[in-house]
Parts: structure tokens; sequence; C-alpha cells
């Protein structure tokens, strides 16, 4: 049991400095593009567009910071609100051009940076890599705790 609680508190230390250093990366990536930004706009366009509603049960957020953060991405015309074409009642979060050409230099200024620190890596330990991330998170949306 000492084993896995060892492991355990490892890696919740290192998920924690992981963090850390992600939204110190997205800061450099793109000016004005935080890492929640980032993240809210790749759902949106993974989606293909989606309700603000939506986005706060993803990522288990209140409504509220969901509505700030949609509003700042609105402002700096990253997004914008179309009506659901059949249901006129619902406004649908879109990228706009601007969205996706930002959204587009960040995500190619990631995956440089990823192939990078992972250069050294061999093919079997980044497949168990994204194996355990997949299970992980896959824990997480099936309602276990979020951490940040």
């Amino acid at each position: 049991m000492a084993d896995r609680d060892g492991s355990i508190e490892i890696i919740q230390r290192e998920m924690t400095a992981f963090a850390r250093r992600a939204r110190a990366t997205a800061a450099r990536m793109h000016p004005e593009l935080s890492l929640v930004s980032y993240t809210l706009l790749s759902h949106l366009e993974y989606q293909g567009g989606c309700r603000a509603t939506d986005l706060a049960a993803h990522y288990t957020l209140d409504k509220s910071t969901i509505s700030r953060q949609v509003g700042a991405l609105e402002k700096a015309g990253l997004v914008e609100r179309r009506l659901d074409p059949t249901d006129h009642r619902v406004h649908v979060l879109h990228l706009t051009d601007r969205g996706i050409e930002v959204l587009a230099q960040v995500t190619d200024a990631r995956r440089v940076a990823f192939q990078e620190r992972l250069a050294e890596w061999n093919g079997p330990d980044l497949e168990k890599f994204a194996e355990c991330l997949l299970r992980y998170n896959d824990a997480a949306s099936r309602g276990g705790m979020d951490i940040e």
C-alpha cells in the first residue's frame, strides 16, 4: 500500500507542476490567449460550435465563469454568437475567422513544444503515456474530482 500511496503523491505533485508550466507556456505562446481561452476555443472548434451552457457542463465550471470568459473572447473578436437554426431562443458560440487563425497559430506552437519535449521518448513510452492520460481524463469525465 505504501508504494501506491507514494506513487499517487508523486503523480499529484508532478501534475500540479505540469499544470503550472502549461499556464506559463500558454502565456508565452500568444499574448491574448490564456490556457483557459485556448481550451475553450479548442472545444468550440472540435464541436463545430456549442452553447455556453455546454461549455460550462463540459469543463464543470460555473455559468458565470464561462460567461466572463466568453465575453472576453467575443470582445477580442475570437468568437461570435449565432442563433441556433433549429431553436431561435438559443445562441451557439462559433469561432470567428480571426479565432480560427489565432487558434491554429497557438496549436501549431504547442505541437512544436510537445514534439521538442517528447523528442527523446520512444514509441511505446509515448503510447503508454497517451493511454494513461486518456484513462485518467475518462475517469474524471465520469464523475471523478477535477483537480487543477
